[in-house]
């Protein structure tokens, strides 16, 4: 029986791909901001034998929230249960579950669980959520589908890469010239202009507009989580034509000879556009070097003025 003021709702959808190959992809969650649009990153707090305890970032309804869950994973059922440990108001409580059930060796149904109550059980706050949770669900089993689907053929259009300068300073100073991109414009040639929000502390909004070597500007938007003076991650949901995925993280790593700055990227290429970008006749791997060249250009630069950043501060 249900209890007062408690919402129970359930999605499903149906994907041609085996039971233990979607299990595996949910179970994943590092994945997530790679196969879920709303996700921005995910972090592991703590993991043991069938638990782990996560942290999650992700927009609902526009607005960029994060929280807490403690999830445990059955891979012999199929099955994944989560609770949000501290939801993000005005969600008062959250959990559900995965469920996954085979339908034939290639064919599989996704179920997609959720109980949740609102703050002081308002109406409005209900029918917020309401909409957050319809909307994700929805747009995660979507990208579940189209993820699981097109695995193969994505295979080789995704990739991953890393610039690393060396620093002779400290993490924070480098980390500080990173996180402070509200100074861009007036720091980093190839940057315009910046609009950065911040309304959640470690968790930013970033929207720029940088400029190529043609001198055209071009506009995209981010959102960051940072981790003093270690990490900031984030994920681009404003993407220039070439790509379908960008995410990425800075890392800054204390070493003998100061710090080892670092920009990672992976990034999905968007074949539809390889024509009108780079011509007729141009390939998967001259849209594969012109992604890689463009952003590497870009972190480089970055990196390399941090470097500076610290190195001044040093003295």
């Amino acid at each position: 029986m249900s209890q007062p003021g408690l919402r129970e709702v359930e999605h499903e959808i149906t994907v041609s791909a085996p039971a233990t190959a979607v299990y595996r992809l949910i179970a994943e969650v590092r994945n997530w901001p790679r196969i879920f649009p709303p996700t921005i990153y995910v972090d592991h707090i703590a993991e043991g034998a069938g638990e782990e305890h996560i942290r999650i970032w992700a927009t609902a309804n526009g607005e960029a929230k994060n929280w807490t869950s403690r999830r445990t994973l059955d891979p012999e059922a199929l099955r994944i249960t989560f609770r949000q440990e501290l939801p993000a108001p005005p969600v008062a409580a959250m959990g559900g579950a995965w469920v996954v059930e085979a339908l034939s060796a290639g064919e599989s149904r996704v179920r997609l669980l959720h109980d949740y109550r609102a703050v002081d059980d308002d109406p409005a706050h209900l029918a917020w959520i309401d909409e957050a949770v319809d909307r994700n669900s929805r747009s995660e089993l979507a990208a579940l589908k189209t993820n699981l689907e097109l695995a193969h053929a994505a295979e080789d259009l995704t990739f991953s890469f890393e610039d690393t300068v060396q620093v002779d300073g400290s993490a924070k100073d480098v980390y500080d010239f990173v996180n402070e991109a509200g100074a861009w414009p007036d720091r980093l040639p190839h940057v315009a202009s910046v609009r950065l929000t911040e309304d959640t502390p470690g968790l930013q909004e970033l929207e720029m507009d940088t400029r190529a070597k043609d001198g055209s500007l071009h506009t995209t938007k981010s959102y960051r989580v940072t981790f003093p003076h270690t990490r900031i991650a984030y994920k681009q949901t404003t993407l220039p034509a070439l790509m379908t995925l960008h995410t990425g993280y800075w890392t800054f790593t204390e070493n003998d000879g100061g710090v080892a700055a670092s920009s990672q990227h992976t990034v999905t290429l968007n074949t539809a556009n390889i024509a009108k970008v780079l011509g007729e006749g141009a390939t998967v791997e001259d849209a594969r070097q012109y992604v890689r060249t463009a952003l590497s250009t870009n972190s480089l630069a970055t990196l390399r003025h941090a470097k500076a950043y610290a190195e001044k501060n040093r003295d």
